[in-house]
């Protein structure tokens, strides 16, 4: 079954950013996630909560996959420096609909 992260990041300090992006995208993608969005540009349906400065959608094969790339030596250095310079929600997400109704892909 696919996971997916799911992230809303409000940025409090930037500094953090430039190697963040360049390092963990390839990380990312070496512990076989994928990244479906990345974006600034959100657009409110409904709802009173405001908006992150920062959406993100990564799809991963496998839970573990996911725990494996969050919680590896090479990504601790890059998470205590996301932590450090924003706050937000970070979701992991499962590939299922629990009314088994809808065709989700596997």
């Amino acid at each position: 079954m696919k996971y997916y992260s799911v992230a809303e990041l409000n940025i409090t300090s930037a500094r953090w950013i430039p190697a963040y992006v360049r390092n963990v995208t390839k990380m990312v993608e070496k512990f076989g996630g994928r990244y479906l969005s990345r974006t600034t540009n959100m657009e409110k349906i409904e709802g009173d909560r405001k908006l992150p400065q920062l959406f993100l959608i990564i799809e991963w094969p496998s839970k573990d996959a996911m725990q494996n790339f969050y919680h590896s030596e090479e990504y601790k250095p890059f998470l205590e420096s996301r932590l450090k310079g924003s706050n937000g929600e970070f979701i992991l997400v499962p590939g299922e609909d629990v009314n088994q109704l809808a065709n989700i892909p596997l």
